[in-house]
């Protein structure tokens, strides 16, 4: 790299469709939020001709597709795809939220893509979830590249931040993380302050300046030799290292200069596969420069070091019924396989799916298969239907540019398609196939909201379901017990973005209220009563009653009901219908409305009326006589345990521990799961750990993740529950 010229840029204005998965490039943009992805992005754009002045492209319009919320937010929220061409190849930028709360854009960036750029700032350094996403890379093979940003900045340093990025990535191997390029500085300002000026290729051991504005490639300085040497050397070394060329060492150490382009190939071949990671330095918004500073030698990098759509394997798939399938490969001839990598709507053209096509061709106006991606629990229904595929586009911030086909490799974004969802496969219609989903993050922040008005009541579950179908990371539920509508979110942005987007997009107002916990009810000693059931008005009458007495079970046993009444006190046709009273009484609940649980129920007498007795009178019966025995004893209340696992960096597992015990947590057990993490594993009431998903995220600085399941009910601390009651008191008297 670096012994290039400039090659020339894509047209720009016109819509780009690749003629070969060889010539595509598919890259995620990895960084944490203010690290510099999306000006970056707008650079490359310039450096390409795809657009005519920063951040716009050349028929009108911005490069980046942001939405008014991310305007209002002043960061990214969604996956942004900006498709651009260098040297002969489509480059498809996936410019990702940097945000946690986002992490599903994220994800959906990583499946679409065939190689990662993280994106590091010079002045704020690498954070705890950056290098989690490192290690996910890593764990499946992704070829990655490291770009060091805000070199501008006064407390920059990039030799600094290149140490760093050798110890948070490198791990075991450090010299896998090296330099290209040395930034070339200008005279320093009163402030003591260099700017950054243009780049030292140590390869090519050129020096490429944009201080003029533009760039001018010249031999190095005398006075940079030792330090362009000493790097060089370096370098040289780090790319022996990870060559397939056995000779190679032995060469170098005997002294013999090696061929720039035999480093060149051996170090693209090792990006590609994932053993190498050069770090590139970018002043993307540098002053005076107009395309930005390092962005010629990135995408120099992105075209000849990372692999194409034909060197990564295609996700497995099955047939919609779970019957294997053949592994399929990169070929635009072979069956279709496409997958949708997001989902939005637009006002004007109605929902706009990207779609990234793994096999086969996608052309307009055909009828292809989509399946479903078995996220029924979140809210989104299993698909197995057929749909016509409207056009296809190739998207440039807002607007979208017709292309004639997708090729497998590439990616396009698909009109019309109302019934596909996030994650979802597009496959032929005789030949139905679905893909091996992706890692989806369990949301964990639940919000209960209600319609503000009853015109908001009417058109709110049609906006939550469109909202759903955009947004995997997003869980609908409609709780049975608590009557409330639930969105379950990644974070406090993650339902900050969801409400607004109901408002401005579904055009849906609706109020965040309390989140209320399922709690349950159960009889704390044993109780007896009787229900008396007696009217007579005129004309048939209604006549039942039944005593009954009510003993507590252990935890879990749920509610028996036993008929011990003997001599037909109690009609045997009516014994059912005492059965059903108790138990519709028991979901209804018999202190604060939760249902009861964990409680016999005994059927011990009664009395019938030959006329006026019928199913309905003994149902009241048997309701009213629950009523009354609870009325009679001291009712406890349950709550939820949810069994948690909790995965932090070691340094945290201290703060961890000591924050789930004030949550009236019981800790059972620890255990190292390697890579300097620890899973803890702690058993925590519901009820505290509503906001766990955010305290969490503070406590470990970004780092920590966990997961819940839900264990059983057990009783609540008196003092608690008579706070619950005393509110109920206070709701009732409203």
């Amino acid at each position: 790299m670096g012994d290039r010229r400039d090659a020339g840029p894509g047209a720009a204005g016109r819509a780009l469709a690749a003629g070969r998965p060889e010539d595509v490039r598919n890259v995620v943009l990895v960084g944490h939020s203010g690290s510099g992805k999306t000006t970056l992005v707008e650079a490359l754009a310039l450096a390409t001709g795809a657009v005519n002045r920063a951040g716009h492209v050349a028929d009108g319009g911005t490069v980046s597709d942001h939405d008014e919320i991310e305007h209002r937010q002043q960061r990214s929220v969604q996956l942004s795809l900006v498709p651009v061409e260098w040297d002969g190849i489509k480059v498809n930028l996936l410019d990702t939220p940097g945000y946690a709360d986002f992490v599903g854009e994220l994800r959906a960036g990583l499946r679409a893509a065939d190689a990662a750029l993280f994106v590091v700032s010079a002045a704020d350094g690498v954070d705890g979830a950056t290098r989690m996403v490192w290690e996910e890379c890593a764990a499946v093979g992704m070829p990655r590249a490291v770009v060091v940003t805000h070199l501008e900045a006064a407390r920059a340093d990039f030799d600094e931040m290149t140490e760093t990025c050798r110890e948070a990535f490198g791990g075991d191997s450090p010299d896998t993380v090296l330099p290209l390029y040395l930034p070339l500085h200008g005279e320093e300002s009163a402030d003591g302050h260099a700017p950054v000026t243009g780049l030292i290729g140590l390869l090519s051991q050129r020096v490429y300046d944009y201080s003029s504005g533009k760039r001018e490639e010249r031999p190095p300085d005398e006075g940079q030799l030792p330090e362009l040497d000493d790097a060089r050397a370096r370098l040289i070394e780090g790319i022996i290292a990870e060559s397939e060329d056995e000779t190679l060492m032995d060469r170098y150490l005997s002294g013999e200069e090696l061929d720039l382009k035999t480093l060149v190939q051996d170090l693209e071949r090792a990006v590609a596969r994932g053993s190498f990671h050069p770090v590139l330095a970018a002043a993307p918004a540098a002053e005076g420069c107009k395309q930005g500073i390092g962005t010629v030698e990135l995408l120099e990098l992105i075209t000849g070091g990372f692999p194409t759509p034909l060197e990564r394997e295609v996700p497995q798939v099955t047939t919609p019924q779970g019957t294997s399938h053949a592994q399929l490969t990169c070929d635009p001839g072979g069956p279709l396989a496409a997958e949708v990598v997001k989902t939005s709507s637009d006002p004007y053209v109605g929902r706009i799916s990207l779609v990234r096509v793994f096999s086969g061709t996608l052309r307009p106006d055909e009828t292809v298969h989509v399946s479903g991606h078995g996220l029924e629990d979140r809210g989104h229904e299993d698909h197995d239907v057929d749909e016509r595929v409207g056009a296809l586009s190739s998207p440039f911030g807002k607007q979208q540019r017709t292309v004639p086909h997708c090729i497998a490799g590439d990616l396009a974004c698909v009109a019309k398609l109302t019934r596909a969802e996030t994650g979802d496969t597009l496959s032929a219609k005789d030949d139905p196939l679905l893909m091996e989903p992706w890692l989806m993050p369990d949301p964990l922040l639940p919000v209960a909201i209600q319609a503000h008005s009853k015109a908001d009541e009417d058109k709110l579950s049609v906006g939550l379901s469109r909202l759903v179908a955009e947004d995997p990371t997003m869980r609908l539920e409609q709780n049975p017990d608590t009557r409330q509508v639930v969105l379950w979110c990644l974070g406090e942005a993650h339902m900050d973005v969801a409400l607004e987007r109901l408002r401005t997009r579904y055009g849906v107002q609706v109020d965040a209220v309390p989140h209320k916990v399922a709690l349950r009810e159960t009889f704390g000693e044993k109780s007896t009563a009787r229900g008396r059931h007696v009217k007579q008005s005129g004309g048939h009458g209604q006549y039942a009653i039944c005593d009954i007495e009510v003993e507590p079970l252990p935890v879990g046993s749920g509610i028996e009901f036993v008929d011990k009444v003997v001599g037909g006190a109690v009609p045997r046709q009516f014994i059912p219908s005492v059965e059903k009273g108790v138990r519709a009484q028991a979901a209804k609940g018999v202190a604060l409305g939760f249902p009861v649980e964990d409680i016999r129920i005994v059927l011990v007498d009664g009395k019938a009326h030959s006329v006026d007795s019928s199913d309905a009178a003994f149902q009241t019966a048997g309701a009213l006589a629950l009523r009354e025995a609870a009325s009679q004893c001291r009712i406890h209340l349950l709550e939820p345990v949810s069994e948690i696992r909790v995965m932090v960096p070691d340094e945290y597992v201290g703060p961890v521990m000591s924050d789930l015990s004030g949550r009236r947590g019981r800790v059972l057990g620890t255990e190292p799961v390697g890579l300097g993490r620890t899973l803890v594993r702690a058993e925590v009431p519901e009820i505290e750990i509503g906001r766990y998903a955010v305290d969490l995220r503070s406590l470990s600085h970004g780092t920590g993740r966990y997961g819940r399941s839900y264990a059983r009910h057990e009783p609540m601390p008196p003092q608690l529950a008579q706070k619950l009651r005393e509110q109920h008191a206070q709701e009732s008297g409203r």
